[in-house]
């Protein structure tokens, strides 16, 4: 009897899920093969969120674009679990400087195609990731990543180029 109940609750979950990731597709340009791999999946914010073909994205991860920003992931592209995406964050040099008000940095996020981005990775606003791009789990991309590398850490640093290697 609780097996029977559990899979009724699992499936009662996952339909809540699906039609969470059905409101995204229609608020946002989400191409059809992308794939929503898993549960806890969030989208949002007033700004854009743009999704190539053949990507995906897993469990607990979340892409947040404020309004006047964009987010745009390109073609297969694949994006571990527990990722962010943020085009807004606070400023730190107000906090630093114990300003009464924190004043926020915003930036658009573009991803190239062919990029893999490991889990637990965080993507700051004002980023450009170029194509044939992987990152390593447990990074925060700070600054922008040229294309055919490899890069990984906290902050994250080149750990090797592929450039001209068409041997």
């Amino acid at each position: 009897m609780i097996r029977f109940i559990y899979r009724i609750l699992n499936r009662l979950r996952l339909s809540y899920f699906n039609l969470r990731y059905l409101n995204y597709r229609q608020k946002y340009n989400i191409h059809k093969s992308f794939g929503f791999n898993g549960v806890d999946i969030e989208m949002y914010g007033d700004g854009e969120i743009i999704i190539g073909k053949n990507s995906y994205i897993g469990n607990r991860s979340a892409i947040a674009s404020v309004e006047g920003n964009k987010v745009l992931i390109g073609d297969n592209c694949s994006l571990s679990h527990n990722v962010r995406l943020y085009t807004t964050n606070r400023n730190p040099s107000d906090i630093i400087k114990n300003k009464s008000k924190t004043g926020m940095i915003q930036g658009d996020i573009i991803i190239g195609n062919n990029v893999w981005i490991g889990a637990n990775v965080f993507v700051n606003q004002n980023v450009v990731i170029g194509d044939n791009v992987v990152i390593g789990a447990n990074s925060v991309v700070t600054k922008n990543l040229d294309s055919n590398c490899i890069y990984a850490g906290s902050p994250a640093k080149l750990i090797k180029s592929l450039f001209n290697k068409e041997e």
